[in-house]
């Protein structure tokens, strides 16, 4: 699609090396999907959500997660103004397009539930009233993975299963490090980025994606993926049917941003790592000898991929 390739090139001018990223992030916009991103500080996370929502022409809003944030804090509240004698209600940081939830796991339950909530349901109830969420309609949540657990409150798997992607930004290479000291070093660096594609865009894309043809043998090859999860010795709990859905709009993505009409098997295992890593969880005995990556590689490799699979 040339709207979603000027995007991403609009997105590379500001973010190096991060193209991987990029794609997974137009990808999971095209179905109103939510990240969690683990990142150690510094890698651009919050500059990369940012320029993503400038780029579809969309409102930014960050959240900064600390233990004494309230759900109201999130959500917005209804007040008494006095000089109009009535309730008005003052919207919180979550009425945006482009939400950057930053170190959620720093948030107590209830405040985790509270986002997970306006997550799912795109609407935030309160005292009765309910207002719906601006659309596109997109949360970037944040973990550190190196932090100490102390005073952090770890996302319940059943809360994790809603995010569409989890994704991990890496440091640069040295390349990529010597280009971003060279854009420092230049004057007059221009940071804006342009906006491309339109709520109105993104409306019709989301519309020619969900067309994309997943014939009966790909199915089958995505389903006993699924299925192996569940019955994997290193796993105990495998990828629920939320997943499943995930995994074959992920594969979708990844066929229309490639210009095809139709899924191929390696669709779905490019998307794996990123879609069912976040929804299974090991046995003690498996997390003690095994990654999560390294069950999952075991998963597909396990699978006879179709020899024949497309239109």
């Amino acid at each position: 699609m040339k709207d979603l390739e000027n995007l991403q090139a609009e997105i590379r001018k500001v973010m190096i090396g991060k193209e991987k990223e990029v794609e997974l992030f137009v990808i999971s916009l095209l179905f109103n999907g939510h990240i969690l991103m683990e990142s150690v500080p510094g890698t651009g996370k919050t500059m990369l959500a940012k320029t993503f929502a400038n780029t579809i022409n969309g409102v930014f809003s960050r959240i900064q997660f600390t233990p004494d944030v309230l759900p109201s804090d999130v959500t917005g509240i209804q007040f008494f103004n006095p000089k109009k004698q009535e309730f008005e209600f003052k919207s919180g940081p979550i009425i945006a397009n482009i939400v950057l939830a930053d170190e959620i796991n720093r948030a107590t339950p209830r405040t985790q539930s509270s986002l997970l909530e306006v997550m799912e349901e795109k609407q935030v109830t309160i005292d009765g009233h309910t207002i719906p969420v601006s659309d596109p309609f997109m949360v970037i949540a944040t973990q550190n993975p190196v932090e100490s657990q102390q005073g952090t409150f770890p996302l319940p798997i059943a809360q994790m299963d809603r995010f569409f992607m989890r994704l991990t930004m890496k440091y640069p290479s040295i390349e990529e490090e010597r280009a971003i000291l060279k854009t420092a070093r230049e004057e007059n660096h221009a940071r804006e980025v342009a906006a491309i594609i339109t709520s109105a865009d993104i409306e019709r894309m989301r519309k020619q994606v969900k067309e994309i043809n997943v014939n009966d043998e790909v199915e089958s090859y995505l389903l006993q993926i699924v299925r192996k999860t569940r019955e994997h010795s290193s796993i105990e709990l495998g990828v629920s049917p939320r997943g499943t859905l995930a995994l074959m709009k992920a594969a979708q993505g990844k066929a229309f941003l490639q210009g095809r009409t139709y899924v191929i098997p390696n669709d779905i295992k490019e998307m794996i790592p990123y879609v069912l890593s976040h929804r299974i969880f090991l046995t003690t005995e498996g997390s003690l000898t095994k990654t999560t990556e390294k069950v999952l590689e075991e998963v597909i490799e396990a699978i006879p991929v179709p020899v024949e699979a497309g239109a």
